[in-house]
């Protein structure tokens, strides 16, 4: 069976740009627009199987409707920069899939596909034809080979449906949206004639221009749709009829050239969408088009060489004289790569399994210390007596990919590493911080062109996912020393391009001296009061239990404050709510939207209540399910701690970022989410926790970079610098800035670093969207070196395709435009972003090295925690904490010199919430 699809690019792309919330490339470039058009495009291929594909673009500039009727789709905004720059990367997918991209100069993509749409009907060569689209105006195509299809609900629309929805055949169509019209394209139809009006005078009269006749000489009869006004807008709005008429009504006959043989799926070219989707960052679809299974039928790429440098000669060493004779070996070495197997991915909770050795290319050892049942293993005792000796001389350097890991877990077993060396995954994400991913899997592939023994083949998945131990012994010395030898010979490589591009200081005097410090905070963990995370579990049961009650009297039936279906009817449908935005399912209640409904001063205040209900239920359930309710089973028995994780590797800026729990997340907002930090407590008696905190370290790395006058004055005199900036905007004195002023101010100032809009600004402060502009172009007029200091480095950015740090962190960007104008792209946002924050991000990294190294040095018994983003959190015997105050606040402040001073907040109490 022959079966053509046809796909409206523009339709496709506005959807999934709305829907999707935003993504970016490894190069800071928008790819939500991008990666949802090839999502659906892949579902159609796979799915659909369809023999033909045609992709239908939009021709540019103004088209032959705009001479027809000027205000033609006048009332649609300008294309959001951050879908614009997507377009090509859409088309580029497209062509990689091997599909013919069609547009006409002077017509729209519907133009294209009513043409290509008849031509196949028209022909024997098809069977079935089917139109990807959204538009109404395609309704008009629908007959015996012709559906619509919707890739949102993979639906198809047929002539059956056509009749149901609006009571028409497809050549009435026209006839009916000349009568209605079409807001989505400003075409104007009649006044007050909906779409039921519209069905009974064509049931009625049969064609528009008999209705128009009709009402012209006064034979329409009232009814209950046919009220006295409509009947005179049809006489006075009749050219308006016919005009619409003729904007809606497709050309079918455009002369495009194109052979159907060149329309034929299953040629898409495997290799290079692989390096497509790599280039943006769609991981599992660089993965799949990798694999051949991409699109049914189509040609895999050339699969990749096993290895670039031979084959991996690995031995198990598990007897007592392999042992010995591995050892003597090993002592001969001044840097080795060791990598564990244990019986859990948290590493404080981990036991050892297995090391893996290697310290020349192409070898590697595995030393089995636990196994099946009748397995020939070493004792563990031993073997970590004597690798612990060695891992912990000063003489020796150790590396591995995700070295940290293996430092905690060796930590927990009572060895500490003395030298660390190159961690690929740390060096990878320096060379390439917008990547996904960074581990092995990934490294191998990108720098080696290496598939890497996938751990699933050993342990499986799911419910009879095997531990470690119950792998046999050289299925598991296969994979863990291949993972070793692979580790061993990438650090090479990401060593020499570090090197090579001028990054390697940065590794070897921030990023891996920090590696220790994190080994010792997440070996130490935090402790938590669980009876306090109890006790404010059942306070927010009660209080939910009562938003309940409340919301449903508000909506005067019970219904399930969890369900959106529901929400959208009492919201949209009985309350009348203003639908503020659309998802593919209908009307949204996001958080943003209930946020929206809640603080609408032109909404009634007793419709507002509602939305206020439901968003504070939602943002209370968050907090118990995630943190009251999870924390308590996150403690680690053996120390009674809970352990969180921090990454070097996630957020491009060059923050750490906490996991496993996350820890960083906790909300502070709210009054709820600040009392969490009651549970979090010294893990000794007697001991204290101290909290120290850089003040506004981002806005006075801003003023150092932008050497803005009056910033830069505010900083170095001390002042409120909200108040301050408040001040210098509005023209008041300081004294006189009100709350409100204030609180503008201050949203203005931290919104600058994140490119934040009048919409933005208008939305957080619930002010008119006008207002909220007027306010930034003055705060742009009056902070003009910050406005320069953007200029200036969105302009370097666009000419080197790098955003640095003050410690010379890079990040590539691509999509900084030429003269950017109104407000910022994602590019933008992130390039600037990246310079402010990512430099914060250096400034306290450097603070947290320097300040475990005079722990060590004075050999002090306090311990540092946790990082939250500006905060460091220590635990100290009290009578020690005014001495660790003096040292943190010196180390902190003098980690890096800048224009302005660097101030640091510091806080004691007996839990955290107390310090803070």
């Amino acid at each position: 069976m022959h079966r053509l699809f046809l796909i409206d690019t523009f339709s496709l792309l506005f959807q999934v740009f709305h829907a999707i919330p935003p993504m970016t490339g490894p190069k800071g470039e928008p790819t939500n627009a991008v990666f949802g058009f090839t999502r659906d495009l892949k579902q159609i291929l796979a799915n659909n199987k369809p023999s033909h594909v045609v992709v239908c673009m939009e021709s540019e500039g103004d088209g032959a409707r705009s001479e027809t009727y000027a205000d033609y789709k006048a009332n649609r905004d300008e294309m959001p920069a951050d879908l614009r720059t997507q377009i090509p990367l859409a088309l580029e997918v497209a062509a990689a899939y091997g599909l013919p991209v069609i547009s006409h100069p002077g017509w729209e993509a519907d133009d294209v596909f009513a043409t290509l749409a008849t031509r196949a009907a028209a022909s024997d060569e098809f069977d079935e034809v089917a139109i990807v689209t959204s538009d109404k105006d395609a309704r008009q195509l629908l007959g015996p080979k012709v559906r619509l299809f919707n890739c949102r609900t993979h639906q198809y629309y047929d002539t059956d449906k056509l009749a149901g929805d609006w009571g028409v055949t497809p050549d009435r169509v026209t006839d009916f949206q000349g009568l209605v019209g079409d807001s989505t394209d400003n075409i104007p139809g009649v006044p007050k004639v909906g779409p039921k009006a519209a069905a009974a005078l064509l049931e009625q009269f049969g064609t528009l221009d008999a209705v128009l006749e009709a009402a012209a000489a006064d034979k329409i009869e009232k009814s209950r749709v046919l009220t006295k006004p409509v009947r005179e807008n049809l006489k006075t709005h009749a050219e308006s009829a016919r005009v619409s008429r003729k904007l809606a009504t497709l050309e079918t006959d455009l002369p495009i050239d194109l052979d159907w043989a060149d329309a034929e799926a299953g040629h898409a070219d495997a290799g290079t969408l692989r390096e497509i989707f790599e280039r943006l960052g769609f991981k599992r679809f660089a993965e799949e088009a990798r694999e051949g299974g991409d699109v049914p039928g189509t040609p895999d790429a050339s699969p990749p060489p096993e290895t670039t440098d031979g084959e991996i000669d690995w031995e198990v060493v598990d007897s007592p004289a392999a042992f010995d004779e591995f050892v003597k070996e090993l002592k001969k070495q001044d840097k080795v790569c060791v990598d564990l197997e244990t019986t859990d991915t948290a590493p404080a909770a981990a036991d050892i399994v297995g090391w893996a050795v290697c310290w020349s290319a192409g070898t590697a050892y595995y030393l089995p210390v636990d196994g099946p049942p009748g397995s020939s293993v070493l004792d563990g005792d031993e073997v970590l007596k004597v690798l612990g000796g060695v891992l912990s001389s000063p003489d020796v350097t150790v590396t591995n990919q995700n070295l940290k890991y293996d430092a905690v877990v060796l930590a927990r077993h009572g060895v500490e590493v003395a030298n660390y060396g190159v961690d690929p995954m740390v060096g990878d994400y320096l060379l390439s911080a917008g990547e996904r991913s960074h581990g092995l899997d990934a490294l191998a592939l990108r720098h080696l062109d290496r598939t890497l023994i996938k751990i699933d083949s050993l342990i499986g998945k799911g419910k009879q996912q095997k531990k470690m131990f119950e792998v046999e012994v050289d299925a598991a010395a296969e994979y863990a020393a291949e993972d070793a030898a692979v580790a061993w010979k990438l650090a090479d490589v990401i060593e020499a391009k570090l090197r090579d591009e001028d990054l390697w200081d940065l590794y070897w005097d921030l990023e891996r001296p920090l590696i220790p410090v994190l080994v010792g905070m997440e070996t130490k963990g935090i402790r938590v009061d669980v009876p306090e995370l109890e006790k404010q579990s059942e306070k927010l049961t009660a209080r939910l239990e009562e938003l309940e009650h409340e919301a449903h009297r508000l909506a005067g039936k019970p219904f399930n404050l969890g369900s959106p279906k529901q929400l959208r009817e009492i919201f949209f449908d009985e309350m009348g709510l203003p639908v503020l935005k659309r998802t593919k399912t209908g009307p949204s209640t996001d958080a943003e939207v209930l946020e929206r409904l809640a603080n609408d001063a032109s909404i009634d205040a007793e419709k507002r209540a509602l939305p206020q209900a439901i968003a504070e239920h939602r943002v209370l359930a968050k907090l118990k399910g995630t943190y009251l309710d999870a924390l308590p089973k996150l403690v680690n028995e053996r120390t009674g701690n809970i352990h969180t994780s921090f990454s070097q590797v996630v957020a491009a800026t060059g923050r750490l970022s906490s996991s496993e729990p996350n820890l960083q997340n906790i909300p502070i907002r709210t009054e709820e989410g600040r009392q969490i930090r009651k549970a979090f407590v010294p893990s000794e008696d007697g001991w204290t926790l101290l909290c120290a905190d850089y003040s506004q370290i981002e806005l006075r790395v801003l003023a150092h970079f932008c050497g803005d006058a009056a910033l830069v004055e505010a900083f170095k005199e001390g002042r409120d610098i909200h108040r301050a900036v408040a001040a210098d905007v509005f023209g008041v004195d300081e004294a006189d800035v009100t709350a409100d002023q204030r609180a503008i101010a201050k949203t203005v100032n931290f919104g600058v670093i994140y490119g934040q809009t009048a919409y933005g600004l208008s939305t957080t402060l619930g002010i008119p969207q006008d207002e909220a502009g007027a306010f930034i172009d003055q705060y742009k007029a009056t902070f003009s070196g910050v406005t320069g200091f953007i200029a200036e480095t969105l302009e370097e950015v666009r000419r080197t395709g790098v955003a640095k740090t003050i410690l010379g962190r890079r990040r590539q960007i691509d999509g900084i435009r030429p003269n950017p104008h109104g407000s910022m792209t994602m590019p933008e946002r992130t390039a600037f972003n990246t310079v402010i924050q990512g430099s914060a991000a250096d400034l306290i990294k450097r603070a947290m090295i320097a300040v475990d190294r005079r722990l060590r040095d004075e050999d002090h018994p306090a311990r540092l925690l946790l990082q939250i983003h500006d905060e460091l959190v220590f635990e100290v015997p009290e009578e020690l904490a005014d001495d660790l105050a003096t040292s943190v606040r010196e180390d902190m402040s003098g980690a890096l010199e800048l224009s302005v001073p660097v101030v640091v907040d510091v806080g004691t109490g007996a839990t955290w919430f107390d310090a803070k």
